[in-house]
């Protein structure tokens, strides 16, 4: 008989650990890499009564478990094309952490901005030869990553580079040359698994819902044999002028194809809708939200909104989602569910 609850007790230990191994939380954040800026120059975030809040507690309350924080090179001090520095981004993942989020580091590789239409190199990196910027983003990487982890905090993602369709680090990394890209993305690969071997690291394309265009990016990915764990999409149907509902069957087919094709768990890192069109920004995103629950196998990892709490007046950016009086926008209450 005790050999028999021996094995009883035994066995459901088992099968509650490979339960919760097999199913890993879902993923649900923002990028809030303007925040401290945000609060340097005086912004209060309030809560539905009107009363001052720290605006973490407030995207958690809404359901929120994850942060993305952008990391610049060199950066100046503009509040809003500027910092996100090594130290700066040290300093808001540890507050995160303590929040119980968990964190995405996303390496723009420049000092400023880089996206689909623009990848400079950092001014400092500018004349130096191909092997020397290779070695300058593993370098960079490493230290950055290590740093992160130094200061109480292991990524649990890693992004090299953002939303690449056209490369990084132009014109040594551009797409005109994948055989030099592909090595400095296995560069940014390869720092962030010398720090730590269980960050996943992120590849990011923009236009979540273009089939083609991933097809023929992550085709000459695996080409050049890069390495990666994750496929990062962007998904914002304001910038291609539609409404989520003409596109969001494009993003569905798109995230399980990728699934398929390259045998890759995939997550939306950016999603983005008009702030002063609430209930179409809701949709939008509970609708975002299902097509990635819905990959097979629960390879669909999580939704990132990209800079909800940037409030226009503040940033200018009018696919933020809060609202003047410094609350959350109720769009947000789709992260709850």
């Amino acid at each position: 008989m005790i050999q028999y609850f021996r094995f009883l007790i035994i066995s459901l230990l088992f099968v509650s650990c490979t339960d919760e191994t097999a199913t890993a939380e879902f993923a649900k954040g923002a990028d809030v890499s303007w925040l401290p800026q945000m609060e340097a120059t005086g912004y209060e975030f309030k809560d539905e009564e009107g009363n001052k809040a720290d605006v973490l507690q407030l995207l958690k309350d809404r359901g929120m478990n994850s942060v993305r924080l952008r990391v610049f090179v060199n950066p100046s001090s503009d509040p809003r094309s500027g910092h996100c520095s090594q130290e700066e981004t040290v300093d808001l993942a540890l507050r995160a952490k303590e929040m119980g989020m968990d964190v995405m580091i996303n390496f723009h590789y420049s000092d400023s901005w880089a996206d689909p239409g623009k990848q400079h190199k950092p001014e400092a990196w500018e004349d130096l030869s191909f092997k020397e910027l290779k070695e300058k983003v593993y370098e960079h990487t490493f230290e950055v990553v290590s740093a992160v982890k130094a200061g109480g905090v292991t990524p649990k993602w890693v992004q090299v580079g953002n939303e690449i369709p056209g490369g990084m680090l132009w014109p040594e990394g551009s797409t005109d040359n994948w055989d030099q890209l592909g090595q400095l993305l296995n560069a940014g690969y390869e720092a962030t698994k010398a720090v730590d071997d269980n960050i996943q690291v992120i590849i990011h394309v923009d236009e979540g819902d273009n089939n083609e265009k991933f097809v023929h990016f992550y085709d000459n990915a695996s080409e050049q044999q890069v390495k990666y764990d994750i496929i990062g999409l962007s998904y914002y149907p304001y910038w291609v002028e539609k409404d989520y509902t003409e596109t969001i069957d494009n993003l569905a087919f798109n995230l399980k194809d990728m699934v398929k094709r390259y045998d890759k768990d995939v997550m939306i890192v950016e999603v983005g809708g008009l702030y002063d069109q609430v209930e179409n920004t809701k949709n939008l995103l509970e609708a975002t939200i299902k097509a990635v629950r819905d990959v097979p196998d629960n390879r669909g990892l999580g939704v990132m909104y990209w800079e909800p709490q940037g409030e226009k007046s503040w940033s200018g950016y009018s696919l933020s989602a809060w609202q003047e009086d410094g609350t959350p926008s109720p769009a947000l209450d789709a992260f709850k569910n």
